[in-house]
C-alpha cells in the first residue's frame, strides 16, 4: 500500500492486519489523537513523543500492544514524566516514510482540536 498521509493511507505492506481492519484501526488512531494527545515532538527522523492525557494511559498502552502484534517494527514506549504521561512511537529507518505519516495523522487530530 502506497504511504501517503495526504490520503490517509500509512498502513505499509509489512503491517500483518487484515485489510478490512485497517481502517477501523486507523480510525482507532485518530480518535485517540484527537481525544488524549496534548503535543507531539518529533525527536529525530526514527523516533516521535506523545504527551498524553493522563487518563488515556489504558486505551494507549492497549492500542500500543494491538499494534505491535501487527506491525512488529513499530516501538512504543510510556514514561511518567514532569509534562505528564510520554508514548515514545519508534521505528527503524526502514520504516520514516510510516511515521511521517503517523505524525502527520497526530498533527491534524490535535490542529483540528484547537
Amino acid at each position: 500500500m502506497t504511504i501517503s498521509p495526504g490520503q490517509g493511507h500509512w498502513v505499509p505492506t509489512a503491517c500483518t492486519l487484515p485489510t478490512a481492519e485497517q481502517p477501523i484501526r486507523v480510525a482507532e488512531f485518530d480518535r485517540f489523537f484527537a481525544e488524549s494527545v496534548h503535543s507531539s515532538n518529533r525527536t529525530d527522523p526514527t523516533r516521535l513523543e506523545l504527551v498524553l492525557d493522563v487518563g488515556a494511559e489504558a486505551v494507549a498502552r492497549d492500542l500500543a500492544a494491538r499494534e505491535s502484534s501487527c506491525c512488529s517494527f513499530f516501538t512504543f514506549d510510556f514514561d511518567a514524566t514532569d509534562t505528564g504521561l510520554v508514548l515514545r512511537v519508534g521505528v527503524p529507518a526502514a520504516y520514516v516514510e510510516v511515521l511521517d505519516a503517523f505524525a502527520a495523522r497526530v498533527a491534524a487530530a490535535t490542529e483540528a482540536r484547537r
